[in-house]
């Protein structure tokens, strides 16, 4: 039963250390990606609209 006893933490070890890693990569982006998306449609929709006042006045 020592051979158990000598594995147990190391397997509970890699397995924490697997869950850590697949949060961690599920997390990536999260919140700020989807600002910076917001923030990309914010400048094109802006962007748009000066063209099309700067294509009127001409």
């Amino acid at each position: 039963m020592d051979y158990v006893s000598a594995i147990v933490p190391p397997l509970v070890m890699a397995i924490l250390f697997t869950c850590v890693i697949v949060t961690i990569v599920k997390h990536q982006g999260g919140a700020q990606a989807r600002e910076d998306a917001a923030v990309d449609a914010a400048f094109s929709k802006a962007e748009a609209t000066r063209q099309a006042a700067g294509d009127g006045d001409r």
